[in-house]
């Protein structure tokens, strides 16, 4: 999959469509974030109502999110958005585009 850059598209778009240019890779985001984000929020829910007997429905939610996202960029060939930020924090190569798909 070639990603069109659009100019009017914000800079974090650009950049992540670039990051994810595998379809599989792609679609397996497009499910895993919605679920990570689902799983702060039930959590944060959960929290308000003082539900601490049911903490593994926002952790099983978390954990099949990122997993997928995982999956997603062992498929793409590329470090995950947190891995390549703690790799640049500590001075690290990282792999941000996967070579595959790099100019």
């Amino acid at each position: 999959m070639i990603v069109d850059v659009n100019p009017r598209h914000p800079a974090w778009l650009v950049n992540w469509r670039q990051r994810h240019q595998s379809g599989l890779s792609f679609w397996l985001h497009v499910v895993g974030i919605p679920l990570t984000i689902l799983a702060v929020l039930l959590a944060g829910y959960q929290l308000y109502q003082w539900r601490w007997d049911i903490w593994w429905r926002p952790m099983l939610l978390l954990g099949i999110g990122y997993l997928l996202q995982y999956l997603g960029h062992l498929h793409e060939g590329n470090d995950m958005g947190e891995i390549v930020l703690i790799k640049r924090l500590l001075g690290r190569p990282y792999v941000a585009i996967s070579p595959r798909y790099q100019k």
